[in-house]
Formats: C-alpha cells, structure tokens, sequence
C-alpha cells in the first residue's frame, strides 16, 4: 500500500515546472555602441584586456599595501558578509522546493477491563512511519519564482562585493599617491623656505650696509613667510593622507611600504588603452547587480501571479504497526494515511492584485535603475578617457615648465649678484619656480589618479578575480 501512495504522489512531487515569470530580456544600453571620439577622445578602438590588480600593480610596495587593505578593510568585509547572508536566504528559499520527511515510532502498553467488566487484559501496540507533512505542491511555480528572486539576490550581492573590491583597490591607490604627493609638496616648500631663508638674511645684511632697501627686505619676508606658512599646511595634509590610507586599508600601513615623494614613483602602474567599447561597461560589477535586481524583481512578478492559481497541500505517511515490538519489522501490518488540501483564493479584499502590481512597479523600477547604470558607467569612463587623452602633452608642459622655472631662477640670482638686476626680479623668479613646483605634482597626482580611475570604471580584473582568488563567489559554484 505504502507503495501505492508513493507512486501517486511521486508524479505530483515532480511537478511544479510551469513559470508564470515574465519572458526576461535584458533592456537596450540606452548609450553609443562607442564612447565619443575626437581631439581629447583619442582615435584608439580598444580590446580592453582584462588585467588582474597583482598586474595592473607594478610597483612592489603599493602591491603589498593594496593585499593588506584586501585582507583588511571593514567595507569589503561587510560586503562579504552581505553575500553569506544572501546565499544562507537562498538555500532557505529553495528547501521550499522539496518535502520534508520525518520518521516517528509510537508505542502504547495497558491494561483495562474486558467487556465484561469483572476481568481484565493487557492491551499493547507499536507503529513506525515515515511520512511527508504539509507540503506544497509548486504546481504554478511559486516557490520556484521565489526561489529564482532570492538567487538573483544572491548574485546581486556577489557584483555589490567585487564593485567595493575594485573600488577599494582604486581608493587605496589614489590614497597611497596622495601620500607621495603631499610629501612632495612637503619638501618643495621646505626647500623654497629654506632657500627664501637665506635670501632674507642676505637682504638684511644688504640692506645694514645700504646695499639693499626695505622693500627689498620685505618683499624677501613675504616669499620666506609663505613658504614657512605652506610647509606646516602641507604637513598637516600628509599626516592626514597617511590617515585616510590607513582607514582604506584597515590597519596602519608600515613606513617601509610609503613613497618619499611622487617624483620617484615613475611607472607605478599598468597602463591600459585609451578607448573602448560600451559593450565592455556591461560586465562592471555595479552594472550586473543592476541588471541582477531586475532579474530578481521580474521572478517576484510570476510569484503574485502564481497567487491567483489554487495552491494544494499534502500531508501523507506510511510505515508498520503492530501488537508486539519484536514483530513490528517482521510481521507488522501495512498502515498510511493520506491527506491532501487545496486552497482557492476567492477573496482577499485585492492583496493578490496589489501585491502583483507592486511587483510590476519595482520592475519598471530597476529597468530604470540599470539604464542609470549604464549611462553612468559611460559618463565616468568618458571622462576619465578623455582627461587621459590630454595628461601626457599636459606633464610634458608642466616638466617643461618647471625646467624654464629653475633656469630663470639661476639667471636672475646669478645677474642679482652682479648688480644687473633688482631682487624683485630675484623674487619674481623664486615665486615662479615655487608655482611650478607645486602644479608639477599636482599634474603627476592627476596622472596617477586617472590611471587609477580607469581600471575601476573599465571594471578592470573583475572576471579574472572570479575565477582566480575565490574570495568572492561565482554564479557558476551554486547550482539552481
């Protein structure tokens, strides 16, 4: 008997495939097939190689700074814990999909009074059963829609994890540049004041001897001032570059592993091609947990949809029983039972239709949240290709700059010396070089931190990161 019941209800546990999930088609990229082209977009066409950061990396000490930051950083952490919970909600889902079976043993022992009221008998008996207990049949794909939403939620979480990754390792770049930067700044307006030190006591000595006036005295005090003024500033900033570094990565970065300065960092980093195709922007991660929540959002439709259908239930069990615990496996009769329900929504005052219209709506809402995406990605990779585009002839003018500076420095002090021309000429010429000083490394800073901004919005090593360290999981190791 068991086994008929078994063999009625196994085509019913079976079934469950039809969906009631909208046809999913992934929305038209609502940007160029190319991004623009022109005197700052470059005429390059791009196969955009996909470059893990232990590649794109090149200098020795950033590469250790950036797996500390990976083995570190509170964000990324967070975010893998967002995937634990995301997958533990999904298996929870799924187990939705399958019965659950459990086994009882029941015995009973007693004696009461025979019919005839003056005598009595020891009654006993034994049952053992395995049974199926309130389960629902998925005969319109309930649970299984459910189920699909929860694991494109998973997903979705997955891209969230390697978007704060490849944001981290752009952030801690840009950061540890910073670093340089600053100490740069540090040292040039150390070394102006120093200088505009000495030239301030040659000037008053001068101006003792009626040599110098004191305009000349004053105008030697301003340059020494600002640059005494600019060096406690631009030491305040290193210390609080060095500050925001050690909060990107999640611990104190050692000394041994920081830049003296950004004019000995010279290629620091991999450099990538200078155009790309669109195509390309749809695999960054923040683009794919767009097109994940949509993908989740368009399984919720064919859950309330499913609503409106009868939902059917079953309850059923099967085993042995028996008068004698030691027959009950032996000689014990055959027993079941089988109950099954079904449910039909006739009223619920439009929960159903509400419920199925909220749906449709936080679709239309995520279509519109991937088109942002997109377009997104596009502006930013525009930009940065663009400002890529013209950084080279823009250090090359800044060098140049900074060259004719310091030419003009010598020649001034050199004819002040001699008496051919005035100290404000002198001055003149120290400010200038001081200027160009200063916007040389804010140029290389740029230069660094565009770098650094491509790799991110290129989405730059994500697929190799899939397959290659494992610390974030791919769609391909949970199966539906």
């Amino acid at each position: 008997m068991l086994q008929r019941v078994m063999m009625l209800t196994l085509p019913l546990l079976l079934t469950g495939c039809l969906s009631l999930d909208p046809h999913y088609q992934r929305p038209a990229a609502p940007v160029p097939a190319n991004l623009p082209q022109g005197e700052a977009g470059g005429n390059q066409a791009l196969s955009y190689p996909d470059v893990v950061w232990r590649d794109y990396v090149q200098d020795a000490r950033l590469r250790q700074v950036v797996a500390l930051g990976l083995n570190s950083s509170r964000d990324l952490r967070e975010a893998i814990a967002n995937i634990a919970s995301a997958r533990a909600l999904y298996g929870e889902q799924r187990s939705a999909l399958f019965p659950t079976i459990n086994a009882t043993a029941d015995g009973s022992r007693g004696r009461a009074l025979t019919g005839s009221g003056n005598a009595t008998a020891l009654s006993q008996s034994y049952e053992a059963a395995a049974g199926v207990s309130a389960f629902e049949l998925d005969l319109f794909g309930k649970n299984a829609s459910l189920s699909r939403a929860a694991f494109e939620t998973y997903l979705a979480n997955s891209e969230a994890a390697k978007s704060t990754r490849l944001t981290l390792i752009a952030d801690i770049v840009t950061d540890w540049v910073a670093v340089a930067a600053e100490r740069s700044n540090l040292a040039v307006a150390q070394q102006t004041m120093a200088s505009a030190k000495r030239s301030l006591d040659v000037t008053r000595n001068n101006q003792q001897h009626g040599i110098a006036s004191l305009v000349d005295v004053a105008s030697a005090e301003t340059v020494y001032q600002q640059a005494r003024s600019d060096a406690a500033s631009y030491a305040t900033s290193a210390a609080q570059a060095k500050n925001a570094l050690d909060l990107a990565v999640g611990q104190r970065v050692p000394e041994n592993l920081l830049p003296s300065g950004i004019e000995a960092l010279g290629g620091i980093m991999r450099d990538l091609p200078a155009g790309v195709s669109s195509h390309v922007l749809l695999t960054r991660p923040d683009v794919l947990q767009a097109e994940h929540n949509l993908k989740s959002a368009n399984a919720n439709i064919g859950s309330a949809r499913a609503a409106f259908f009868p939902s059917i239930s079953l309850t059923a069990s099967g085993g042995v029983g028996s008068g004698e615990l030691s027959s009950l496996f032996s000689h014990g009769a055959g027993v079941w039972s089988f109950a099954p329900s079904i449910s039909l929504p006739i009223f619920s005052g439009g929960y159903n239709t509400a419920q199925l219209n909220y749906t449709q709506a936080q679709k239309d809402l995520y279509v519109a949240t991937y088109e942002k995406a997109v377009q997104t990605a596009f502006q930013e990779t525009a930009d940065a290709l663009a400002r890529k585009a013209t950084l080279q002839e823009q250090l090359a003018a800044q060098t140049g700059y900074v060259a004719a500076a310091q030419q003009y420095y010598r020649l001034a002090e050199l004819r002040y010396r001699q008496g051919v021309d005035s100290y404000l000429t002198l001055l003149d010429a120290q400010r200038t070089l001081y200027t160009a000083q200063q916007s040389l490394i804010a140029a290389q800073q740029t230069a660094y931190d565009n770098q650094a901004t491509l790799y991110k919005v290129l989405g730059g090593g994500v697929t190799a990161e899939r397959q290659g360290d494992g610390v974030i999981a791919d769609k391909a190791t949970l199966s539906r």
